[in-house]
């Protein structure tokens, strides 16, 4: 961790300590805040939620610092790449040369092995980023990671070298025991029941221009700008459907299968209480909540209610990280929020809660760069168009994820 993301998160901690101070002053009083702590307490979420973002630039910077430093050091006989093990994707100079015209049209970009997803939505020195040369499909795929919360959430990440439809199984009930039988009694037959959904490839891209200058000057780290360019735009959009997606020509997001865990109170407008969540919590089982996937799934414009709440002892719900590159946690469980996620509002599933492995995310056939220098010919500019294909499902729909649900009533 830099100095600087050091003292943002020592600040960020001291805001919150002040934010605690005054919500624990109001609670003792047994009274709503004044209209001055309310402003005092809106300002605190709000410089909280400013640190978070200042934060995460930082570090996306301190990244981008170091990528050039890679691309220089190339230039300088240092190449990143060396010692790279073989089969290892495209390098840079590959992609360069493809990248002025030297490679044909199309550029495939393919994993080479298994993908561990969760390890690359860090890319740092801790994940081990340091110590493993980083190809050009972990970096997109890390940048995608990053503007999908419902990939940061860890579901299960099917790589298809090819596009056709596959069938999943899906869980609809489990198996149960029978009551205690006589001896020599019957025993009742339980058998889990099962359907199917297939996964298919649907179709996100994005177009990109680049100048012909940039392509050329070697001195530019071509390949972390196409990265992120192209994972950040992708992300956004299949991120987008795998939470709130139909599945009618399109994944079917996870917000669509949740099973319920807790309806709201009546007359809050759709707003959640600490007994809720709770509730919500423990309406998960066991293997669920033991599962190292399991999450909060909510918007940001959540977080500054949960931030208030308590439990019956006394001790808040919301607990701040105090190290880069983990989430906060709510009942010792991460937090992943992603902006699609609806609202708090009446018959509004607004938080979401469970075992997001058991939501599986197909992608097919890696990522297809295509490349023209006649779209832009009249500006000087490189066309790089990127494709990406996936689709989603959650497999187990007897509540390995829940939701909250405001009252309608």
């Amino acid at each position: 961790m830099s100095e600087m993301v050091k003292q943002l998160r020592d600040r960020r901690q001291n805001v919150w300590e002040q934010a605690k101070t005054l919500a624990d002053k109001a609670a003792d009083e047994n009274r709503a805040f004044s209209g001055e702590e309310e402003n005092t307490w809106q300002s605190l979420n709000a410089e909280l939620d400013a640190l978070d973002a200042r934060i995460k630039s930082v570090i996306e910077g301190e990244q981008r610092a170091k990528d050039i430093e890679d691309s220089f050091s190339k230039l300088s006989g240092k190449p990143k790449d060396a010692g790279a093990p073989q089969g290892q994707s495209k390098t840079q100079e590959e992609l360069r040369a493809w990248a002025r015209g030297e490679g044909g049209r199309v550029f495939e970009v393919k994993p080479t092995g298994p993908v561990d997803f969760r390890a690359l939505s860090k890319l740092s020195g801790a994940a081990g980023g340091d110590t493993v040369p980083t190809s050009f499909y972990d970096r997109l795929m890390a940048h995608l990671i990053e503007n999908s919360a419902m990939l940061q959430a860890g579901p299960t990440v099917l790589n298809t070298s090819s596009g056709e439809n596959i069938e999943v199984p899906k869980t609809l009930t489990h198996s149960t025991a029978t009551v205690p039988t006589a001896e020599a009694g019957a025993i009742s037959p339980s058998e889990p029941t099962f359907d199917k959904i297939v996964l298919g490839a649907y179709k996100y891209g994005i177009l990109m221009q680049v100048s012909s200058e940039l392509v050329t000057d070697s001195g530019v780290d071509l390949e972390g700008y196409l990265s992120m360019q192209a994972g950040r735009a992708i992300g956004n959009a299949l991120g987008q459907d795998l939470v709130t997606g139909t599945g009618t020509n399109e994944p079917r997001g996870v917000t669509i299968d949740s099973t319920l865990g807790v309806t709201g109170g009546a007359g809050v407008a759709g707003a959640f209480t600490a007994d809720n969540l709770i509730d919500l919590h423990y309406s998960v089982i066991a293997p669920y909540r033991s599962s190292s996937s399991c999450r909060w799934l909510l918007r940001d414009a959540s977080l500054a209610a949960i931030r208030k709440l308590k439990d019956s002892q006394g001790q808040y719900l919301f607990q701040p990280s105090l190290v880069a590159g983990t989430p906060d946690t709510l009942l010792g469980k991460p937090i992943v929020t992603d902006p699609n996620v609806a609202a708090v509002a009446l018959a509004a599933k607004s938080v979401l809660f469970g075992d997001f492995s058991q939501y599986f995310v197909r992608l097919a056939g890696g990522v297809r760069f295509e490349r023209s220098d006649d779209y832009a010919f009249g500006n000087d500019l490189v066309s790089f168009r990127a494709l990406v294909r996936g689709d989603g499902a959650l497999v187990d729909l007897t509540g390995a994820v829940k939701h909250f649900i405001g009252n309608a009533a």
